[in-house]
């Protein structure tokens, strides 16, 4: 069965599910960048849009549920869900519009509970456990929360409630849309082995394939097959992980995140690009603009990663982890293309490159280790003069002379450019 396919667990009991113990909730906005586009065009509400890039490269970013029926789906290409739903009407992104949404919602969790984590712009966890003498039980908890983001911000959201992540994460994508199920702390096997294999969270669709290879369709089939064969079948971390699943087991406590744990920058070319100078190039310009974020936001990063998509949207990741924290543009851009180039791509057709720095630390208490070619007056004194160009002249102001077009050259040789270092 799809993942898009679920329907909620029958349950035995006809009394109302008692949330006793259940201060774990997962909140989640109902087609949160489409909800958020058609606050300015609410005749376009209960209609197919879809949210995404208008060219023939564009890719979906969201859509109503009304275009999901049609079967659009985020990541989509574009192409392929204009074929599927032709009627549905195309918004482009904004995301500032999101990221003002965002930071209202979650303003509005902190004045829940101190402990929120965050897991994209639409989505968190709650620990209300010390919110309950002063709010209420959970459920009415999760309501609260529900009454005030529609109210405050004019978008809809759905709320699972359970003693734990996994199983309240499984509940708020069952309440879908608009709606809140609890989970009883005694009904999470019962619920949970009613599911099929795919709702598992970390099951994508090769393991789901493998499970139903295996004759496993349903979670309780899963939890009733030996520990030895899941190991075999899925290794020794994933089959261990989806047996304790299967039994409703999830030890992991909610961890507030107050910073970013990654930062980064990625590109989606306007065609698919196969020369490995251009890649290269690319990987300058966004670890340039990578470790420019890093600065500002006072942090450094331990490990380079950086994501390849090809022309097929098959899409890989290839992480170093450093000795010493950076924020040097010149030694993340030599990570990313040792990463890049260990790949042994050749001619492959890429669509998009990024790179992004993760395991960021306060930028003031890390230690700074010099490269070894690095001059008394270095790249990290160079990456700073930078910054201060830019923020006189503005972004891109000064960059690597690789960077600067033909055409530019051609413009400042005749005079009429800008000047760049």
């Amino acid at each position: 069965m799809s993942r898009r396919q679920f329907t909620l667990p029958t349950r035995s009991a006809d009394r109302p599910p008692d949330d006793t113990g259940c201060t774990v909730l997962h909140v989640d906005m109902d087609a949160f960048y489409a909800s958020a586009s058609l606050l300015s065009r609410p005749e376009l509400v209960g209609t197919p849009v879809i949210i995404g890039g208008g060219g023939n490269r564009g890719v979906v970013l969201s859509a109503t549920y009304e275009a999901r029926r049609f079967g659009v789906a985020s990541a989509m290409p574009m192409s392929r869900a204009r074929r599927l739903c032709p009627q549905a009407t195309v918004i482009a992104p904004d995301h500032h519009l999101y990221s003002q949404i965002s930071a209202a919602v979650m303003a509005t969790f902190d004045t829940i509970t101190p402990l929120v984590e965050p897991l994209s712009l639409d989505e968190a966890f709650l620990d209300v456990a010390g919110s309950v003498r002063r709010l209420g039980n959970p459920a009415r908890i999760g309501q609260l929360i529900r009454d005030t983001i529609h109210d405050e911000q004019g978008i809809t959201c759905s709320v699972g409630v359970a003693p734990t992540k996994f199983v309240a994460k499984l509940a708020s994508g069952l309440a879908k849309p608009d709606g809140l199920v609890v989970v009883p702390r005694d009904e999470v096997v019962t619920f949970v082995q009613q599911l099929p294999v795919g709702a598992l969270w970390g099951v994508g669709d090769k393991t789901e394939e493998t499970l139903l290879r295996l004759g496993l369709h349903t979670v309780a089939d899963i939890a009733h097959t030996p520990l030895d064969t899941l190991r075999r079948a899925l290794g020794d971390s994933a089959g261990p992980h989806l047996h304790d699943l299967a039994w409703g087991r999830d030890p992991r406590g909610v961890e507030p995140v107050r910073r970013e744990r990654s930062i980064g920058s990625d590109e989606t070319f306007e065609f698919d690009v196969d020369d490995p100078v251009q890649i290269h190039r690319h990987l300058l310009k966004l670890s340039d603009r990578t470790a420019a974020r890093v600065r500002a936001a006072g942090m450094m990063g331990r490990t380079v990663t950086i994501r390849v998509r090809f022309s097929d949207f098959t899409t890989i990741t290839r992480s170093r982890t450093l000795r010493d924290p950076t924020d040097v543009s010149r030694e993340i851009y030599e990570t990313a293309r040792s990463l890049y180039d260990a790949l042994g791509l050749q001619r492959a057709r890429i669509r998009l490159v990024g790179v992004r720095m993760e395991g960021l630390v306060e930028g003031a208490g890390a230690p700074i280790q010099g490269l070894l070619d690095e001059p008394e007056q270095g790249w990290r004194e160079a990456d700073r003069a930078v910054d201060r160009a830019s923020a006189r002249f503005g972004a891109g102001s000064v960059r690597p002379a690789s960077l600067i077009s033909d055409a530019e050259r051609r413009r400042h040789a005749s005079g009429r450019g800008d000047t760049h270092h």
